[in-house]
């Protein structure tokens, strides 16, 4: 069983949102929160695996959130799905930064919900391959800083590096598994390696190193029509 936490400060919203999750065999919704500070609290009691977060909440909004309730002992396993209105937004970036698994426009169907939940909460990241590059490319030009290279990049081996590449060309492991001609189970071996030396969490954490770090340049990495 999923248990969900729901995040909104409108009441309306969250009603809806919980009475459509609760409605699912597989998933049980054990709190609502209508701001920040609540769903930090209600998250330590509840210890959901994916909290459905929006993010622009008067008080504490959703990016200290997130940051808060990832931090804690314990968190490891806790997933983030952010609810914005706008698939380009400042708010975006910072969420993702701070761990969120991915994000959903506040304008989804009830079935994108639904599975949103569930991408999330197996461990994947809720990042289209169009969006990921969208999102990422408008991130590393608004910070326009120098590419930072954390000293974990130095233990990835030659084929973990071109995994961490493909990863962040928006290929799936099925995908990356035919470029590279091995096996799909080979390339969760790899993407497991490469998450777990580069202490990141899920596949947008890993996307935006790869980034950050000058891994992949923006613009130059449409692996997808190669």
């Amino acid at each position: 069983m999923i248990k969900v936490l729901i995040v909104d400060d409108q009441t309306i919203v969250r009603a809806g949102f919980a009475a459509l999750l609760a409605a699912q065999p597989d998933i049980s919704v054990v709190g609502e929160a209508g701001d920040g500070r609540e769903a930090v609290r209600l998250a330590e009691l509840h210890r959901p695996d994916v909290v459905v977060m929006d993010i622009r909440m008067p008080g504490m909004d959703g990016i200290e959130a997130t940051r808060r309730i990832l931090e804690r002992p314990g968190a490891d396993n806790v997933r983030v799905l952010v609810l914005t209105t706008f698939d380009v937004d400042e708010y975006v970036y910072e969420a993702l930064a701070v761990g969120a698994s991915g994000f959903l426009l506040k304008d989804a169907t009830a079935d994108e919900l639904v599975s949103a939940v569930r991408v999330v909460a197996r461990g994947d990241s809720l990042l289209a391959p169009q969006v990921t590059g969208r999102l990422i490319r408008e991130f590393t030009r608004q910070r326009r800083s120098r590419p930072r290279a954390p000293a974990e990049l130095s233990t990835l081996t030659a084929r973990e590096t071109e995994v961490l590449t493909l990863i962040a060309g928006g290929l799936s492991n099925s995908e990356i598994a035919e470029r590279l001609v091995v096996s799909e189970h080979t390339v969760k071996t790899h993407v497991a390696r490469v998450f777990t030396k580069l202490g990141v969490r899920d596949r947008a954490q890993a996307v935006m190193l790869a980034y950050e770090s000058g891994v992949v340049v923006p613009g130059e990495n449409d692996l997808r029509r190669s």
